[in-house]
């Protein structure tokens, strides 16, 4: 069975939970990058709303003490 693939498109996954997670625990990208270990092109790619792996976000759940759902968010299409 075919998947329409421009249905597929119309959806997107958003970092805004994850910028939220910072502001309300006081963690600055700089932290992640500099005590934690974060790649800075793993922020740079979050920044431009490009993909990350789940290795990496199991990774900033376990540093910022949080839940998937407090770094992305699946958005429809007409939902952003």
């Amino acid at each position: 069975m075919k998947r329409n693939m421009s249905k597929v498109y119309k959806s997107m996954i958003t970092y805004d939970p994850f910028w939220n997670t910072l502001n309300r625990k006081n963690v600055s990208t700089y932290d992640l990058i500099h005590k934690q270990g974060v790649w800075a092109n793993t922020i740079h790619r979050m920044k431009h709303g490009e993909s990350i792996t789940t290795k990496t976000i199991n990774e900033l759940c376990s540093i910022l003490d949080c839940n998937v759902s407090d770094i992305l968010e699946y958005r429809k299409d007409n939902e952003s």
